[in-house]
């Protein structure tokens, strides 16, 4: 029993100077964010395979139970729709060997055109799958949930698969009109999706979008801090990714609410001390 947080990148300017060292050389920036959060997204690899010496850098900085959601490339997901990609895939998972145990899941997302129309696709690509990984998917097609059967069929896929359905949850980013540029835009580009909370294997995974008021973004995971820590007690390891539009505050929020749910479930392990941010000095 484990819980896990992270962010959605392990670098970004707001952090520089706040949270973390700066300047700070490329190879060590991930090294200090492990340091605040034991999980990230890895949302890079959504645009490029990723060389294997970079993979190797990232292994190398991060300890063997840090959790890297690795986002398969577009390529695979929204250009082929998971056919004929099988030099794609393979290129793909040597890639990330280094990475060994890391590799909390193969994050499949996809596109909110694919439809329970294409669930054949999906089960046909799940299979070719190395079971040796997790596999976690990602779908933003509305009748998955909002209709009944269609949301059946999906589970019932996934947990055959051995898959876990990742939920993204940007309900508290919809409440109310935007009122950053960060908000704006993000309401231009994220998508409208529920909040949907069963978990389908032992390491559920949720991507939680708040806002850029940090008091809203906590009240608006209030259900989800009960509800991991109903998944701890039952004995699952939950991995949870906080999101803000401008996410100048992220890292701080991930620690904040693992703090949140610790404080309901005490034995959950803590969190590392965080690298200083500034030199320590003698005086």
């Amino acid at each position: 029993m484990r819980l896990h947080v992270g962010c959605a990148m392990w670098t970004h300017a707001p952090w520089q100077g706040r949270f973390l060292p700066h300047p700070l050389a490329r190879e060590e920036r991930l090294r200090a964010y492990a340091s605040w959060c034991d999980a990230v997204e890895g949302n890079t690899t959504f645009y490029a395979t990723p060389a294997r010496a970079t993979v190797e850098s990232w292994a190398a900085q991060t300890p063997p139970d840090f959790r890297f959601l690795v986002k398969l490339p577009k390529t695979i997901t929204h250009e082929r729709r998971l056919t004929g990609a099988d030099e794609d895939l393979r290129a793909f998972l040597t890639a990330i060997e280094p990475l060994g145990p890391r590799v909390h899941a193969l994050w499949v997302q996809l596109p909110g055109s694919f439809s329970p129309a294409d669930l054949g696709g999906l089960a046909a690509f799940l299979r070719k799958l190395p079971r040796s990984l997790r596999t976690a998917v990602e779908v933003r097609h509305r009748a998955f949930f909002d209709d009944g059967r269609s949301e059946r069929l999906l589970e019932r896929m996934l947990a055959d698969a051995g898959a876990e359905w990742v939920p993204f949850d940007t309900t508290v980013l919809f409440q109310s009109p935007p009122t950053t540029d960060a908000e704006r835009e993000a309401w231009t580009k994220k998508p409208r999706m529920p909040r949907r909370a069963p978990a389908l294997t032992d390491r559920p995974i949720v991507r939680y979008l708040g806002r850029d008021d940090t008091a809203r973004t906590v009240e608006g995971w209030r259900p989800w801090v009960g509800k991991v820590a109903d998944w701890l007690r039952e004995g699952r390891s939950p991995t949870v990714f906080i999101h803000t539009p401008d996410n100048a505050e992220a890292l701080a929020l991930a620690r904040r609410f693992h703090d949140e749910v610790r404080a309901r479930v005490p034995e959950v392990e803590p969190l590392p001390d965080p690298v200083p941010a500034e030199p320590l000095t003698l005086f």
